[in-house]
């Protein structure tokens, strides 16, 4: 992978500049896709409502997009974003992390202005 890819589509208005997926977010979801025989789908980035903040994070998979979804290429696969969720995610950055601590995806999100100490939800 040569370097993060920022995510959006100039053709709806946006918050800010769009989602940016890390090379290492790209890696693990092509792999994660590979692992459990889905190929061809697609990873949904969603804000829902709920969470010790407010607003909750979700990564899915999904076979197909929503009629309303924006849908993205991104390098082995497409992302699937409604536009409420990308309202509240636009200039966000999708990253994998693997520490001593533990492994998983983790959302940096300019437009949260607090969030709870897992870092799974968040208050806009």
């Amino acid at each position: 992978m040569s370097g993060p890819i920022t995510l959006f589509d100039a053709t709806k208005p946006q918050k800010a500049e769009g989602i940016t997926i890390t090379p290492a977010a790209q890696e693990k979801v092509i792999e994660i896709l590979k692992a459990e025989g889905k190929a061809g789908y697609g990873l949904r980035v969603a804000v829902t409502a709920g969470g010790c903040s407010g607003h909750s994070y979700g990564l899915y998979f999904d076979e197909k997009p929503e009629a309303e979804d924006i849908v993205i290429k991104a390098e082995g696969f497409d992302v699937f974003v409604d536009p409420q969720s990308l309202q509240l995610l636009g200039g966000a950055r999708v990253d994998y992390v693997d520490t001593i601590e533990g492994a998983g995806f983790k959302i940096e999100n300019p437009n949260a202005t607090s969030s709870c100490g897992c870092g799974k939800s968040f208050q806009a």
